[in-house]
């Protein structure tokens, strides 16, 4: 039987958005990340499932972190970035861009919030106008992107332990 770690850490103050994000179970394997990189908040936005309306398909990947990550549900995504960025939060978004950075190279000043893609469309490009830096992971192979939730891991785990 697994026992919670009971240690308490300092972790940096990292939030997610999740902007329209189709899969159910995308959205519970961010909540079992979360959980495991330390993130504060996840802010659910749009037409993204949330724990309470579809709780059977997230709890198959999240294993019940939808239980220990405090999450909220926004309509407007764009008036949650405003909200975050008057709370002081640098606003970070997860995306490939002519202008965007190596996720490796990117320096955050916490706390941060960081946004999550569409699966298939991306960010929105008027989101993308309100983030305060667009980060990318380098892709050797053909394909442009990782999944969504993969995507999320590496970033999260970076931005809080390095």
């Amino acid at each position: 039987m697994r026992q919670k770690n009971t240690k308490t850490k300092k972790h940096k103050d990292i939030v997610v958005i999740l902007p329209n994000i189709r899969s159910a179970y995308n959205v519970g394997s961010i909540f079992r990340t979360s959980d495991g990189a330390g993130v504060k908040k996840i802010y659910i936005t749009g037409y993204t499932p949330t724990p309470d309306k579809d709780l059977k398909k997230i709890s198959k990947t999240s294993l019940g972190a939808e239980q220990s990550v405090s999450w909220e549900y926004h309509s407007q995504t764009w008036r949650l970035i405003d909200k975050l960025k008057k709370q002081g939060y640098q606003i970070i978004a997860l995306e490939k861009t002519k202008t965007s950075i190596d996720y490796r190279k990117f320096k955050s000043k916490f706390p941060v919030a960081l946004i999550l893609g569409h699966e298939v469309d991306g960010i929105s490009q008027n989101l993308l106008k309100k983030a305060d830096k667009i980060v990318h992971l380098p892709m050797a192979g053909i394909k442009d992107s990782l999944n969504v939730a993969s995507a999320f891991a590496i970033c999260a785990y970076y931005l809080q332990y390095n």
